[in-house]
């Protein structure tokens, strides 16, 4: 029942494999599991779907992989902090599904719940809607939008156990929940871990039934995605 293992590149060890579909946790730069990210733009793995609010920014997070094309389609609603994503897109290089915010989330989470489609009233009548089936009800129109899962879901927590039971902080949360029920394979990325029976049962986020491998990171870096700063 002790899913730590020793590093990033261990937990990845017979999983990774070309034209895999990756879910990675996080939003901007909060939350994503920066170890993991790296090994595997180190394993050299290619032809990747990345399921992910967004693709980090040019020099850190998902955007590494974009600097060695080794994402072939992101599956986002946002990518408006990346270069290299916009260069990607336009000349060709890169594939883009854009789901509104909301939608992604319900899609991530109704892959893990088991739940195949569902319908949602955001995008009837715009291009998101284009080839989806549509449907009224109570009056009002609505898309269908079928439910994502992965081969591989890595997300980043604060704390767990040796159990793989997870607790996030704060914002940090995210994606990273839905994320880990709806990966055939989930890896946790934390920054400590407790021996089972530590961590209070009511603070648990993820259970450990979902998490197969745990790693702890050292040294985040803890980057501001977009400093603002305003005259005094």
């Amino acid at each position: 029942m002790d899913k730590q293992v020793a590093n990033a590149a261990t937990a990845l060890e017979g999983l990774l494999f070309d034209g895999m579909t990756i879910m990675s946790g996080g939003f901007g730069l909060c939350g994503i599991p920066e170890h993991l990210i790296v090994a595997i733009r180190d394993s050299g793995v290619k032809d990747i779907t990345v399921i992910s609010n967004n693709c980090g920014v040019d020099d850190f997070g998902l955007g590494l992989m974009l600097q060695t094309k080794q994402i072939k389609k992101m599956i986002s609603s946002y990518v408006g902090e990346n270069a290299e994503f916009e260069r990607q897109f336009l000349s060709g290089e890169l594939e883009l599904e854009f789901n509104p915010q909301g939608t992604l989330a319900e899609r991530i989470r109704a892959g893990g719940a088991g739940i195949p489609a569902f319908f949602v009233k955001t995008g009837y009548g715009t291009l998101i809607a284009e080839g989806k089936e549509t449907r009224e009800f109570d009056g009002e129109m609505y898309v269908m939008e079928t439910a994502l899962k992965a081969d591989l879901a890595i997300v980043k927590a604060w704390k767990a156990d040796r159990w793989g039971n997870l607790i996030y902080r704060k914002t940090a949360r995210n994606f990273n929940p839905m994320m880990a029920s709806a990966g055939k394979v989930c890896i946790a990325e934390v920054e400590e871990i407790f021996e089972v029976g530590q961590l209070d049962a009511d603070q648990i986020h993820t259970p450990g039934i979902f998490v197969d491998k745990v790693i702890v990171g050292t040294r985040y870096e803890k980057r501001i995605e977009r400093l603002t700063e305003t005259a005094r």
